[in-house]
């Protein structure tokens, strides 16, 4: 053991009398390294992200949307008297959740949602707000929990009482010195009884809305029927929405805004299914049954966020594996350099083979000696890598805004194949080395 211990202290010299060759030949491992740890960062931060997503849109969840076409009055006085007249559809409304409930039972939880932005105002502060009209089961479906106060009892939601519940940025913007529990806050021209506060989501993905992402803590939540009675409610016909209708020839059009026929009653249905495997068979009975509902007028979209941002996980699963191979060359192009250098470090020291072996030193000192030297610039280079990929994984996230996640696990495999790439790389030329006739070497000029 000690013989060999001295073969290496002897690599261990020839490193540092020739520091410029070997950080050279070390330089294919640790940009392989970096890359190969940034790169999986990377991968793993993006898994993190939709597994986010897919908690913040809910599990086995459908959507049922509603589509909402613009008004174009110079299309409309183009063709005149000559527009074909569109079939009449009552649009997205209760009446469809309610029948959804009673009809398809793999239906766990249902809640419809009507959306609306405004100025919300509370002791002389004034800021914009989405308030959004809700059953209680919503909070169910996408797992919010209440920092403090309740979710709507029936009778609130019943009767449709002036009573909401905030997010946690609604909380500090207006009730930051003071519990806001039974506080009044006025929205638009409703004055609502807060009577519950969401606890903070620790993900802000407002990017991700239109797969059913809300930003939870910005939002302002009241019993739908609240919504319908003390708000708006699309469903409502107006003398002045007739009047449009004939002169338009459209079928409905929401009050008091243009260049828009919005009937729907809602804006969205959530549907939540007990197990992933009916999702799909859900969906069809789903489609079918609000077509029959709507005259077979196709006014609405259903889609599941689950399995689109599932979908999107595997197109970047994908694209990460060919990211980590592309790391990947960098080591195996690190490991050639090695080979090479170590190969030309042999011819070069023939004479210093043939010296050793004349003086006594075995086959198996030499194979240690250059052996050491490959694994010690693999192991140097591996660790310098490691140094360089975490700090390029934060400065990705830092300067990019990509999450970057760096777990030991990818610390590990990176460093492991480095010292791995010393071994099989520098395995060939110290063999070479050690085969050297010690006569010829002695003589080799």
């Amino acid at each position: 053991m000690k013989r060999y211990l001295h073969d290496f202290y002897i690599a261990i010299d020839s490193i540092l009398s020739n520091k410029l060759k070997s950080l050279l030949t070390a330089l294919g491992i640790i940009f392989g390294v970096a890359a190969v740890i940034s790169m999986l960062a990377i991968g793993r931060g993006a898994k993190q992200e939709i597994l986010e997503q897919i908690q913040l849109v809910g599990v086995n969840n459908i959507l049922v949307t509603p589509i909402v076409e613009a008004v174009n009055n110079e299309d409309n006085n183009n063709q005149g008297g000559n527009k074909e007249r569109k079939k009449f559809s009552p649009g997205l409304h209760l009446s469809d959740v309610e029948a959804i409930v009673k009809i398809i039972p793999t239906v766990k939880k249902i809640s419809p949602e009507i959306a609306m932005n405004s100025y919300v105002v509370n002791s002389g502060i004034r800021d914009q707000a989405k308030i959004l009209g809700v059953s209680k089961e919503y909070f169910d479906i996408y797992n919010l929990k209440l920092e403090q106060g309740s979710v709507f009892n029936s009778q609130q939601e019943e009767n449709g009482l002036p009573v909401c519940i905030i997010g946690s940025n609604i909380r500090a913007k207006f009730f930051s010195k003071e519990n806001p529990i039974d506080k009044y806050i006025k929205f638009g021209n409703v004055w609502l009884k807060v009577i519950g506060v969401i606890e903070k989501s620790r993900v802000d993905l407002t990017g991700f809305q239109n797969t059913g992402v809300n930003v939870f803590n910005d939002n302002i939540y009241i019993p739908v029927k609240t919504m319908l009675l003390r708000v708006q409610n699309r469903a409502l016909i107006t003398q002045r929405s007739i009047n449009v209708e004939e002169n338009e020839g459209s079928r409905s059009i929401n009050p008091g805004q243009n260049n828009s026929n919005n009937y729907h009653q809602l804006d969205r249905i959530i549907v939540q299914v007990y197990n992933s495997d009916e999702l799909s068979p859900t969906t069809e009975i789903i489609s079918r049954l609000v077509h029959r509902r709507h005259l077979e007028v196709k006014d609405y979209e259903i889609t599941i966020p689950e399995m689109l941002l599932k979908q999107e996980q595997r197109t970047k699963d994908i694209f990460n594996i060919v990211l980590g191979a592309i790391a990947s060359i960098a080591l195996i192009v690190g490991g050639i350099g090695i080979m090479n250098i170590m190969f030309a470090s042999v011819m070069e020291r023939i004479k210093e083979i043939g010296t050793r072996m004349a003086i006594g030193a075995k086959k198996s000192d030499i194979v240690v000696q250059f052996l050491s030297e490959a694994v010690l610039i693999s192991f140097t280079g591996g660790i310098i890598g490691v140094i360089l990929g975490i700090v390029l994984a934060k400065g990705i996230n830092q300067f990019t805004g990509i999450l970057t996640i760096v777990t030991p696990f990818s610390v590990i495999v990176a460093f492991f194949v480095s010292v791995s790439v010393g071994v099989i790389f520098g395995y060939s030329p110290a063999k070479r080395a050690s085969e050297k006739d010690p006569i010829e070497s002695l003589r080799y000029e």
